[in-house]
Formats: structure tokens, sequence, C-alpha cells
């Protein structure tokens, strides 16, 4: 590439000589008399002017282009193989243009006068306009040459530079193999060859490929585990079996259940209360009646200074709402006082399911009805039964309060 940017900056040295040859051509004519200047032509002097501009211009590109061409060639190191042009041949050629140039110098006076005479357009020869116009032309084109050869040099230093770039970036995004490539161990394509067992089945080849890492350590994991387990369920026992896990699990959902249902009888109030036919239950109301309730009405429940609990006539109804409620807020003017400060709403059930059993026992002494018939809509519990339990025919009667 070096050798032939000079190749272009000699030649375009040459046709600079060779426009200021034909010049000084044309104002030399064998003994005839000076025809007409053509320097005092404006077009001339025009074209004159535009043939130094683009002899200039050559000059700088084929500057540039050496310049670039020499830096090129130091980077790449490479000697061009082309070369130089002869200096014989190109001053040969030069020698023929100078000749197609001159006119006929040893032709008579007469006839050079009749020639010059002829060839003269607008005061301007016709061999001189073809060859300034040529000379033009053949600048032109050595300027669009040089361009070329210029941008020819910066591609290939563009495409170097994007080639060194390159190789910079593949060295610093080298591929590395994941953590999961080098864990499970995997051959690559490459050398699938080294593995090959030679069986071809339909197009899929059998490969020696030993089994993933992580399976063989997941496989030894469970055999440890196996020990372990053994160990701890079946020899050592100190983990329940899963056997007695239910058995745990079923007693401490026991516990939550009380939990659960000591914390609903709180919510017990005189519109939800149900008779409590439980024997606790029952006991634990007829301990709070003996405690609070037989210095008026007896321990019987046959009426002392309070009314009569056995029989059919309540003063304030005698179902087990009624009853709850009366317990509850107490009717103070009669000198019921209320009990909901002293007993939780579980020990005011209690109480109250009590004295429903007490209904048609007659004990001795009992005290004369007091209050309104009272006619049951259900029938109560019998004494001693569950919440669910029907009352005998006898208690069938009524419902106390």
């Amino acid at each position: 590439m070096f050798f032939q940017m000079n190749r272009f900056n000699k030649a375009a040295r040459y046709f600079s000589l060779l426009s200021m040859i034909l010049l000084i051509s044309h104002s030399v004519k064998a003994e005839s008399p000076p025809p007409p200047s053509s320097i005092s032509n404006p077009f001339v002097v025009i074209m004159l002017i535009i043939i130094g501009i683009l002899a200039l211009a050559i000059g700088i590109l084929a500057n540039v282009v050496m310049g670039a061409a020499m830096v090129q060639a130091e980077k790449e190191k490479e000697a061009a193989a082309k070369s130089k042009p002869s200096s014989a041949t190109t001053a040969a050629v030069l020698i023929g243009l100078l000749l197609l140039t001159v006119p006929g110098l040893a032709q008579e006076k007469a006839a050079g006068t009749a020639a010059v005479a002829a060839n003269l357009t607008d005061g301007i020869s016709t061999t001189a306009f073809y060859m300034i116009a040529g000379v033009i032309f053949v600048e032109l084109m050595v300027i669009l040459v040089l361009l070329y050869n210029l941008r020819l040099i910066l591609n290939i230093e563009r495409r170097r530079k994007a080639v060194v770039q390159a190789a910079v970036t593949a060295a610093e995004h080298k591929p590395r193999i994941s953590w999961w490539d080098r864990f499970n161990k995997f051959k690559p394509i490459e050398q699938e060859v080294d593995i090959d067992l030679g069986h071809d089945y339909d197009g899929i080849r059998e490969l020696d490929n030993r089994l993933p890492p992580w399976w063989l350590y997941g496989f030894y994991a469970c055999i440890l585990f196996a020990f372990i387990y053994l160990w701890r369920y079946h020899v050592a026992h100190s983990a329940p079996l899963s056997g007695e896990e239910y058995q745990i699990a079923m007693q401490e959902a026991a516990i939550q259940k009380e939990a659960y249902l000591k914390k609903a009888a709180s919510n017990i109030d005189e519109t939800n209360v149900k008779f409590m036919g439980g024997a606790g239950n029952l006991a634990a109301g007829k301990n709070i009646f003996e405690t609070i309730c037989s210095a008026c009405h007896g321990k019987a429940g046959q009426g002392v200074v309070g009314p009569n609990l056995t029989d059919d006539y309540w003063l304030h109804g005698g179902s087990i709402n009624d009853i709850f409620k009366t317990i509850k807020y107490g009717y103070p003017e009669k000198g019921m006082k209320s009990w909901k400060d002293d007993y939780s709403p579980t020990q005011i059930a209690d109480l109250a399911s009590y004295i429903l059993t007490l209904h048609g026992t007659n004990p001795p002494g009992a005290k004369a009805p007091q209050g309104t018939l009272y006619t049951p809509q259900a029938a109560a519990p019998a004494p001693g039964g569950d919440s669910t339990s029907k009352t005998s025919d006898s208690a069938n009667k009524r419902t106390p309060l």
C-alpha cells in the first residue's frame, strides 16, 4: 500500500510538470510571427488558476496519503510486493505527450501562419484548449484516486482497530465454565468421542457418562439419613413413632378444646344459656345453692323467706333463661340481690340448672305457692343427665321458674 501511494504521488508530480510544459510549448513557434498570446485570454487565465489549485490539492492529498500509508506500513510491518514504476517508462510517456502537443516547428512561415490562424477559437488554439481540459481531467482523476486510496487506508485502519477491540473483548469475556457445569462434570461436545461406547440406536449414540455428582451425593445422604432414622426411632427411642405422635396430638387437642370451652363459657348470658345436666355441673350448682340460696329458700328448696322452688308457681318465670336472669340481675326491691359480680356466667348456669332439678321433689315443710302457675313449653332434662337428655315423665310437667 505504501508503494502504491508513492506511485500516485510521483504521477501527480509528473502531470503537474506536464501542464507547465504544455503552457510553454504553445509560445514556441518556428520562425513565425507571434500570434495573439493566449495568456491574455481570461478563459485561459481561469483555467490556469484551476490547474494550479488542483495541482496544490493533489500535492496535499498525496502527502496525506503518503503519511497514512507509512503509518499503516509500520503498523502492519509488511513490505509491498509491487515494484516501483520505471523512470524510463514515465519519461517515454511524458515525451510522447509533449510530442503530441507541439505543432510542426519545421513548417514554413506562411504555412505556420495559416495553421495558427485556422486553429484559433476565440483567441485560443484548439490544441491548447484540449490540452488544458485534458490536464484538468487528469488532475481530477488523480484527486479521485487519492481520495479513494485514503479512504481505503482509513478503512484498513478501522478494521484493524475493530479486530483488536474484538480480541480484547473476547479476552475480557472469555467463556467461563459455570459452577453448575463443574458440579455436574459435563463433557463438552468436542470430547464426546472419548466417551462414545460405539452403540448407535437409530441415530442416538450411547455415551459413557458418569452420574452427576449431586445425584451421587444425594444418594449417600439418603443412606446416612436412613441410619440416623433407624437409630433415633427404633433403637434409642428418642423420638415418638407415628402412633405416639397421634396420641400426643389428640391430647394437645383435648387441652385446647377445654381451654376453648372455658373461654366460650364466659360468653353465656340469659339469651343463650342451656341446661347443664352434667354431674360435675349439677354438683357445682348444688354447692353454690347450699352456700348462698339455702338461707332464704331452704336446703331442699322448700322456701323459707324466699318462695318455694319445688312447685309449679314462679314469681319471675320458671324457664332456664328466666332463672339465669333472676340470679344474674336479682330483684333488690324483693330482697333478691344480683350475683353477676360474685359468680361467673358458667357458675350461674350451673346453679340455675340445679334449681331446675328441685322441681317436684315435694320436701317436707314446703311453703305455700307464690306467683303465677308456670306451664313449660318443653320438657326439662332429667337430673344427672347431660345437656341433651330428657327429663322423666314427672319432670315433664313443668320447667321451674
